[in-house]
C-alpha cells in the first residue's frame, strides 16, 4: 500500500521591493559673455543671477481586460456564483 504524503496550501511571502538608482554626468557648458564700461575710470560691475528649479515626474498605469470566449464567464453569468441567503 502506498502512502500519500500530506500537502498543505502554499504560503505566499510578501514581494521583496528592491530600488536601484541610476545616475549619469553630462558636461554642459556654459558661456556668460561680459562687457565692461567704465565712465571716468569709474568701474561698473554687473552681477547677474539665474536662479531655476526644474522636477520630472513619470507616471505609470496598468489595466486588467478580461476578454470572454464564446459563453459565458464562469461566475459571470445571469446568476450569481453563490447562492444568496
Amino acid at each position: 500500500m502506498h502512502c500519500l504524503p500530506n500537502v498543505t496550501a502554499p504560503i505566499v511571502h510578501p514581494p521583496r521591493c528592491n530600488v536601484q538608482h541610476h545616475f549619469e554626468a553630462t558636461i554642459v557648458p556654459h558661456i556668460h559673455p561680459s562687457h565692461t564700461t567704465h565712465v571716468y575710470h569709474h568701474l561698473y560691475e554687473h552681477q547677474h543671477y539665474f536662479p531655476h528649479t526644474e522636477s520630472a515626474v513619470a507616471q505609470a498605469a496598468n489595466r486588467h481586460l478580461y476578454c470572454p470566449g464564446p459563453g459565458p464567464m464562469p461566475g459571470f453569468g445571469p446568476f450569481p456564483p453563490f447562492p444568496l441567503r
